[in-house]
């Protein structure tokens, strides 16, 4: 497996033990920073998700999901370092793998109009 893919995963895992506990200043990952760079960024990151799901308040979305779309609107909009289209397709594939049937097609929505809003 691809080891970016694997890293992606841990970020998720990491990013879901986060929202079952509101764990603060302890974070049980020292060996992952960019879980704790979307952890203190998580204000605007949210913000993105209300805009582009304002169907969906952050507390209806499953938590693996709203694990998916922080890590990628954070690859997206803040850090800007992969493609686009690679975060959207590694989120859609995260999804399948790790979330309900149809979670895809709600993270592929909501990051294309994120996407579409930067472009």
């Amino acid at each position: 497996m691809d080891p970016r893919h694997v890293r992606r995963i841990k970020i998720i895992q990491n990013l879901f033990a986060y929202s079952f506990e509101n764990l603060q200043g302890n974070l049980p990952f020292p060996d992952e920073p960019k879980s704790k760079k979307i952890i203190a960024d998580l204000d605007p990151i949210d913000k993105y998700i209300k805009t582009h799901a304002p169907r969906y308040p952050l507390k209806n979305i499953s938590k693996i999901d709203l694990a998916i779309l922080r890590a990628s609107v954070y690859e997206l909009m803040l850090e800007k370092k992969t493609p686009q289209k690679v975060i959207i397709n590694e989120a859609v594939e995260l999804a399948k793998e790790l979330s309900g049937e149809n979670s895809y097609a709600f993270i592929n929505a909501v990051l294309g109009k994120i996407m579409n809003e930067k472009s």
